[in-house]
């Protein structure tokens, strides 16, 4: 009986040929027509994108003068879409302006200050500027997107050149380009939504903008009416120095020291023709500012007291809760200016003392009682703190110089006048007596009308400043409180009052309507 044959053994695939044989099926697939055209697809896809991205980093981008301002804008890729308006050092408010996969960025660079000059010395200058406006942006924002489109198109056929270096691809990827970039662009201008201006969302210092100037349209159509009215009046402020002069209650001694008090001025650009028309027409000697110049302290207001260098007379000014060390460094580069910080100057040979306040609160509403009241301690500190520089001394101190009245308390008995301002409301008074040296008190109204906070109302806060009359030993004789604007009406009225005499108001004055030239 035979045995059955020997089982054959079973086949071995070794490591090695399963490696051949995928290689093998990878070169046919790879030599596939279609498996071809999808890589070399998706190859000039990449450097398309490349392509895009090169030419927005290097075209979606540049500046513009809009106004006074020198204007950076950006474009940058964004699912959501929308406008960042970029104010530093104040913070940055955002726009849900439009759709699209394109983020536009709007960057207040820099103020000129040759224009903003031109267009404080010059009210239809500034209408001017914020009709011409919409129409700058709109030219801004057309060469942005032109160039935006030419430069990634051009950076993506020159990357297609030199990574396919074919004239073909080349044209397919210029193509392709201009059909992202145009897509995304026209996504962005066909869902831009005007109404999206009405409704900003603030960041930074900007989330008190509401606040504290209300509605920006309202305020705008206020103030254009408002400086109508103030331009009016500059020459109207002559007349009445000329009628005022001629009053036999008070007659100015040759050695009369005429000094302009002002405060509290808040950016308003109404304020500086009002300023150098009475400084021209009283014959000033002498500026004193007791603070609040500006609203938040920042680089862009500093070129609002550049306007300081026109006025023909020297400006003492001290710093105020709205205005920061940067402030009081731009003021202090004037000219003509001194500031106070605890310190003395003698100018026209009067004695002048004062110090700033130790606040900076440029958000803080005036209507907020309870940080105010926990930063009393810290403001009547600041007055003693100016008593015992002027105690030091080795001459008498003429004029002290606050921000908040609150200080004044501890100079009682140690200067003979002493002006604030803060309070946006002018105030006289003789504080008690308690020593050889009797105090008044001589708190200023806004100079400003409180800025933007001022047309909020429904009718503007006047411009308030007064001229005191210092007699050769250097005492307060008489002050004109000079009130511009008000009422709603182009009003000027002008009170003067005799130390140790009676009120007496210009009978022409208190309702004098300029007349239209």
């Amino acid at each position: 009986m035979t045995s059955p044959p020997d089982a054959a053994p079973p086949r071995r695939t070794s490591l090695a040929a399963c490696v051949r044989h995928a290689a093998a099926r990878s070169r046919r697939i790879v030599r596939s027509p279609w498996v071809g055209r999808v890589l070399a697809a998706g190859a000039l896809v990449a450097v398309t994108a490349g392509g895009i991205t090169i030419g927005t980093l290097l075209g979606a981008r540049g500046a513009s003068d809009v106004g006074p301002f020198r204007v950076a804008f950006q474009l940058t890729p964004s699912v959501d879409g929308g406008t960042e308006i970029a104010i530093p050092p104040l913070g940055s408010l955002f726009l849900d302006s439009h759709d699209g996969p394109a983020r536009l960025t709007v960057r207040l660079d820099s103020l000129d200050q040759r224009r903003t000059e031109a267009l404080l010395d010059d009210p239809a200058g500034l209408a001017h500027a914020g009709a011409t406006a919409p129409e700058d942006l709109r030219d801004a924002l057309v060469r942005l997107g032109v160039r935006t489109l030419g430069v990634s198109v051009l950076a993506s056929m020159l990357l297609a050149g030199v990574t396919f270096r074919s004239v073909r691809r080349m044209a397919w990827s210029g193509g392709l380009a201009l059909l992202v970039t145009g897509g995304t662009l026209g996504t962005a201008a066909l869902t831009v939504r005007p109404q999206a201006l009405a409704e900003p969302r603030y960041e930074g210092l900007l989330v008190n903008a509401p606040a504290l100037i209300g509605d920006a349209q309202r305020i705008a159509d206020d103030y254009s009416r408002y400086a109508a009215q103030l331009q009016r009046l500059v020459g109207n402020v002559g007349e009445l120095y000329s009628t005022v002069s001629t009053l036999p209650i008070y007659q100015a001694a040759p050695d009369t020291t005429r000094i302009l008090h002002v405060s509290d001025l808040h950016l308003n650009p109404a304020a500086w023709p009002m300023i150098k028309s009475v400084v021209e027409q009283y014959d000033i000697n002498l500026v004193i500012d007791t603070g609040d110049i500006t609203d938040w302290g920042s680089e862009p207001e500093t070129s609002y007291v550049s306007m300081i260098s026109q006025l023909n007379a020297p400006y003492v000014y001290i710093r105020g809760n709205h205005d920061s060390p940067r402030t009081a460094a731009a003021v202090a580069s004037q000219p003509n200016a001194v500031v106070l910080d605890d310190s003395v100057t003698t100018i026209a040979g009067v004695t002048i003392a004062g110090i700033g306040d130790p606040r900076f609160t440029p958000d803080k509403q005036e209507s907020e009682a309870g940080p105010w009241e926990e930063a009393a301690t810290t403001v009547e500190g600041t007055g003693k703190q100016l008593a015992v520089t002027i105690r030091s001394l080795d001459r008498p101190v003429d004029i002290a110089l606050v921000h908040d009245p609150a200080s004044a308390t501890a100079l009682n008995g140690v200067a003979p006048l002493v002006l604030a301002g803060h309070t946006h409301q002018r105030k006289v008074t003789e504080l008690p007596s308690i020593g050889a040296i009797d105090t008044r008190l001589a708190v200023q109204g806004s100079t400003g009308g409180a800025g933007l906070r001022g047309l909020e109302g429904d009718e503007p806060m006047p411009l308030v400043m007064s001229v005191l009359y210092l007699g050769a030993d250097h005492q307060l004789q008489a002050y004109d409180d000079i009130q511009v604007g008000g009422a709603g009406t182009a009003q000027v009225s002008l009170n003067r009052k005799v130390i140790d005499g009676t009120p007496q108001v210009n009978p022409a004055a208190p309702s004098a309507t300029p007349a239209d030239n």
